[in-house]
């Protein structure tokens, strides 16, 4: 699904779960308390998850707070998908300091989470950079693609922040029972391997994009 946004981009997203995701957002947001605005949701949402990276932190002595992660990536979820829509709903839209601060916010967010990570003891701290380094480089070509293109892409091969959240929490359920895999006979730890296989993707997703991104914009500017 596509749509016009006051800032003259398109906001595309087309991960598995947007369409029921989208009426379950509109749902809450009609639903909740006036006093609960949408800038409450997005400081929620950063609370959230810099309490995820500490819980991750935390749990390298006590693995029992890797519950505190599901939970708090669930109430990151509530606040991060949903101020956006109350804005909408309530017709109190101001798009361009939305987004500034809503991706700031994502970049402050997934330096606390991986930090956590880090120094949790279930990733290794080079994987760790390696996905932090991932993650803003592609958040770098995003930003550039919807000021040069036009279009704010959310999604990926029907991958989005929601199915990513998902994937992060059941992999942080395993870690309670099985934080160690065996890989050809070696025994890796399961979020290292996990990890590389993210950073593998990330790479993958970012030469795909430039690529697109680049014949499009060669396209749309010919040589005279």
């Amino acid at each position: 699904m596509a749509e016009q946004t006051v800032t003259k981009h398109v906001r595309e997203h087309g991960s598995l779960l947007a369409p029921a995701e989208k009426r379950a957002l509109l749902w809450m947001a009609e639903r909740l308390p006036r006093w609960l605005e949408s800038d409450h949701l997005t400081l929620l949402g950063l609370a959230a998850m810099l309490s995820a990276g500490l819980a991750y932190w935390a749990s390298g002595d006590q693995p029992q707070a890797l519950w505190a992660v599901v939970v708090a990536l669930a109430v990151n979820w509530f606040g991060d998908s949903l101020d956006d829509t109350v804005a909408r709903v309530r017709h109190q839209q101001r798009p361009m300091y939305g987004y500034y601060v809503d991706h700031v916010i994502d970049l402050i967010g997934a330096l606390f989470l991986l930090g956590g990570l880090a120094l949790s003891g279930y990733m290794t701290p080079l994987v760790a950079l390696g996905l932090l380094v991932g993650f803003l480089m592609l958040s770098a070509e995003t930003y550039l693609a919807t000021h040069a293109c036009g279009i704010f892409r959310i999604s990926l091969m029907k991958i989005g922040p929601t199915e990513l959240r998902i994937l992060l929490a059941v992999g942080t359920v395993c870690l309670l029972y099985k934080p160690w895999v065996v890989v050809g006979g070696t025994p890796y730890r399961l979020f290292d391997v996990g990890g590389i296989v993210a950073i593998a993707g990330m790479g993958l997703a970012l030469t795909f994009a430039v690529a697109r991104n680049t014949r499009d914009l060669y396209r749309a500017e010919p040589l005279p």
